[in-house]
This record gives structure tokens, sequence and C-alpha cells, in this order.
């Protein structure tokens, strides 16, 4: 056997023993999918019994039908709103209806109001007010909507004498 023939088995060989892990994930990930399609097809063929049969179990009657298709990470439309009409927990602000959206606390902001009666920008400034204890009495949490004063912050120079007199008092 020549040195050549020699050094190519060897190399070979290697390839075979790196590349065997991967060839037995694929081998396994190709019978994951042929389970995952029979399994379709019996929920295909069980659809119009648990269509007909849902509703004696206090099922809704939705069909499984297949939804639109919607990004990675985004919900189907139909499948969110049996949720709330079931009475799932929704997230995000309640309708104005129900006492949720109303103005921002701030005089004059009129943006909805997000967290503490604040909408977002007061709220990072009600924040930063209290971490530098600055906060005005007048700002509590969950103020009526227009009902407190906006300030004006003193900035660059003024700002740093603020700050050290806001630490000097704190301290």
């Amino acid at each position: 056997m020549s040195v050549d023939k020699a050094f190519r088995e060897m190399v070979r060989n290697e390839i075979e023993a790196q590349l065997k892990p991967l060839r037995d994930m694929v081998s396994r990930l190709e019978a994951g999918t042929a389970d995952l399609d029979r399994l379709r097809n019996v929920a295909e063929q069980l659809a119009p019994l648990a269509s007909a049969m849902g509703p004696l179990f206090g099922a809704s009657g939705r069909t499984a039908a297949a939804p639109a298709r919607r990004g990675p990470g985004r919900p189907a439309r139909a499948a969110a709103a049996p949720a709330a009409a079931t009475g799932g927990k929704r997230r995000g602000r309640k309708p104005a209806a129900e006492g949720g959206a109303r103005e921002c606390a701030i005089n004059g902001c009129g943006k909805p109001s997000r967290t503490k009666g604040y909408c977002a920008a007061h709220y990072q400034k009600l924040r930063m007010l209290e971490k530098t204890g600055r906060r005005p009495s007048a700002w509590v949490d969950y103020a009526n909507a227009n009902s407190v004063d906006d300030i004006k912050l003193p900035r660059g120079r003024a700002a740093a004498k603020a700050l050290a007199e806001a630490q000097k008092n704190a301290g």
C-alpha cells in the first residue's frame, strides 16, 4: 500500500467518524417527521367526528381547518378570540368601555395611560425622578387623568447642580 492510499484511507475514516452523529440525527428527524405526518392524517380523519361530538363535551364548534399562515411567534387570530370569550386572560390595555385606556395623568399630554396612570414617556420620567430622589409630591401613583402638572427638568450644568443637591439632601 502506498503512502498516498494510506493517507486517503485515514482521511476518509476520520470524515466518516465525524459525520456519523450528523447522519444519525438526520435519520431520527426523518423518522419523527414521518410520525408527525401520520398524526396529522389521523387528526384530519377525526376532524368531522370532533366537530360533531365537540358541543356535547363543551368544546367550541371550530373545525380543524388549517389557519392562515402567520409569521413565527404570532398566534392565529381565530385562536385568540375564543380564549377571550371563554374568560381566558387577555393581555394589554383594557378597552375604553371597560374603564381602561384613559389619558395620561399629566395635564395636556393626551396620550393613553400605560402604567400607574402615566403614559410611557411620563412613566419613565417618574422612574427617573424617583431614582434621583426628586419626585414631586403631586406625582402620585394612579393619579386621575389630566390632574398633575408637568415639570420641566433642568439640563446641563443646572441638572448636575440639581442632582448634587438632591443627593446631598437625601444622604
